[in-house]
């Protein structure tokens, strides 16, 4: 199983239910990353989205705990047993867990493979995502050069536990 996260320079992924920052390439290798795939995402991750809709030639599946709580073109679970059942009508391979910071948390003992998108910046920020470089359980087995987005440099990074 995957996840996929943007991240500053302090392990940070957002602030007031936003991303910290909007990068098209970041954005495009999310695209052909999970373009055909499976996403897993928190209901609060899902509202951030454009009009609050599931992202589109995806297999959308949301976590809420609110029991009545309906996604159209989404499946809804609600809570990690409903979503391990789900999940398993999926190889793993195809399955992206996208956040938010509880999802991320809860989902990690699952997870054997991270991209990252690394941002040598510091933002103002109220979630996170775990420190990979100083986890021993994680190795780097990719990483791109260096790239730049007006002035904010980047990299994408593949971590996979050892």
């Amino acid at each position: 199983m995957n996840m996929i996260v943007a991240v500053d320079a302090n392990w940070a992924i957002g602030n007031k239910n936003n991303l910290l920052v909007r990068i098209p390439a970041d954005h495009k290798m999310f695209r052909e990353e999970t373009t055909g795939k499976v996403v897993v995402l928190g209901r609060k991750t899902l509202e951030t989205f454009p009009g609050g809709q599931p992202l589109p030639n995806r297999e959308n599946i949301i976590l809420s705990a609110n029991r009545s709580y309906e996604v159209k073109g989404a499946k809804v679970v609600h809570d990690i047993e409903e979503l391990l059942t789900a999940l398993k009508d999926y190889d793993d391979k195809d399955i992206y867990i996208i956040g938010g910071a509880s999802v991320y948390k809860l989902m990690m003992p699952y997870v054997d493979t991270i991209h990252v998108t690394k941002i040598d910046h510091e933002y103002e920020a109220d979630a996170y995502f775990p420190d990979l470089d100083s986890d021993p359980e994680w190795k780097i087995t990719a990483e791109s050069d260096e790239q730049v987005y007006f002035d904010i440099t980047y990299t994408f990074v593949k971590y996979e536990r050892i």
